[in-house]
C-alpha cells in the first residue's frame, strides 16, 4: 500500500483573532467560519489512509505559528509545520532561529496573494531573514497566483540555494475567460518555474477554482483538472509535485472524501511509483520529513 502524507492541512481557532481573510461577514466563507483541528481531520485522514500532515499557517503572525506548533505537539500525524514571519524585517531572524529550534517548523509562508504589491516578493525581504532561512535548512512556501509567478522567479533565480514549493499550482484561472491575460501568465511563469529543480508544485486547492460545473461529481472535477495535471507533469514530473487537501478550505468546494477521489482518478494512469512520490515521496523529499532532504 502506497504510504500518503497530507502536504497541505489547517487548524484555527477563531477566538485567537487573528485571520484577517476569515470573516463573518464572507458570506461565502461561512461553512468554514468555524474552529477545525484534530478532533475533526483525524478521522477523515484515517479514512482516507493519510498516516501523516504538514499543518500550513492560515493567519500572518508568528503567534500563528506558535499556535501550530502546540497543536502539533498534541497530534502525532503531524510531521511538520509551515509558519509565517515577517521576512521584510531583520528582526525576524530571531523569530527564526527560536522556532527552528522545533523540529517540527519547517518553513515559511508569507501570504503573498493577500499583499497589494505584487512585486513584494521579488523586492520587500531582508536579505539576513532570507540567509537565515537557509541557514536553518527551512523551506519556502509560496502562496501566489498567476500575477505574482513572474515575481516569484526572480525570487527563486535569485536564491538557488532555497528549496521553494508553488502551493495549490499557483490557482489557475478557471473560470476566467479564454482571453484572461491571467491564462498566459499562469502558463509562462509555471513553465519557467518548473526550470528550477529547486522548485516543486502542490496539487491542492484547485477544487475552489473550478467553477460549480466542474464540481457535480468526481468524475466531472478529475475531467476538468486533468488537462492542468497532465500539463503539471510534463513540468514538474512527479517527483516535484506534492499531493494536499488544503482542509478546512477545501470544504467550500467538496469533502475530504471528494478530493481523494477526485485525485485518485487523476492519477489512476500513472505508475505506482509515480503515485508513491506525488502522494508522500516528493513530501517527505520537500520538507525532509524521515531523513529525506532535498
Amino acid at each position: 500500500m502506497i504510504e500518503r502524507i497530507d502536504g497541505h492541512c489547517h487548524y484555527w481557532a477563531l477566538k485567537r483573532g487573528d485571520y484577517g481573510w476569515l470573516s463573518p461577514d464572507a458570506t461565502q466563507l461561512a461553512p468554514i467560519y468555524r474552529d477545525f483541528g484534530q478532533a475533526e481531520m483525524q478521522p477523515l485522514a484515517e479514512k482516507a489512509g493519510i498516516s501523516h500532515r504538514i499543518l500550513v499557517q492560515a493567519a500572518p503572525t508568528v503567534a500563528e505559528t506558535d499556535y501550530l506548533l502546540e497543536q502539533a505537539a498534541k497530534d502525532s500525524a503531524v510531521a511538520g509545520v509551515v509558519g509565517w514571519v515577517d521576512l521584510a524585517n531583520a528582526a525576524s531572524v530571531a523569530s527564526l532561529e527560536r522556532l527552528a529550534g522545533n523540529p517540527l517548523f519547517k518553513g515559511v509562508r508569507p501570504m503573498l496573494q493577500d499583499i497589494e504589491d505584487i512585486e513584494w516578493i521579488a523586492t520587500a525581504p531582508n536579505a539576513e531573514a532570507i540567509a537565515a532561512l537557509k541557514r536553518l535548512g527551512l523551506r519556502f512556501d509560496a502562496l501566489v497566483m498567476p500575477q505574482h509567478l513572474q515575481a516569484l522567479r526572480l525570487f527563486v533565480e535569485a536564491n538557488p540555494d532555497l528549496p521553494v514549493i508553488i502551493d495549490h499550482a499557483a490557482k489557475p484561472a478557471f473560470t476566467a475567460p479564454d482571453d484572461d491575460p491571467r491564462h498566459a501568465l499562469w502558463k509562462v511563469g509555471m513553465a519557467e518555474l518548473s526550470g528550477h529543480t529547486h522548485v516543486h508544485c502542490k496539487l491542492s486547492g484547485l477544487l475552489t477554482e473550478l467553477p460549480a460545473a466542474g464540481l457535480t461529481t468526481p468524475v466531472a472535477a478529475a475531467a476538468a483538472l486533468m488537462p492542468t495535471l497532465e500539463t503539471l507533469l510534463t513540468w514538474f514530473g512527479p517527483q516535484r509535485i506534492v499531493w494536499g487537501s488544503d482542509w478546512p478550505v477545501l470544504n467550500l468546494a467538496g469533502g475530504y472524501d471528494f478530493w481523494v477521489e477526485v485525485t485518485a482518478l487523476l492519477l489512476d494512469n500513472l505508475s505506482d511509483d509515480e503515485r508513491a512520490s506525488i502522494y508522500s515521496g516528493a513530501a517527505q523529499r520537500f520538507y525532509g520529513l524521515d531523513g529525506g532532504s532535498e
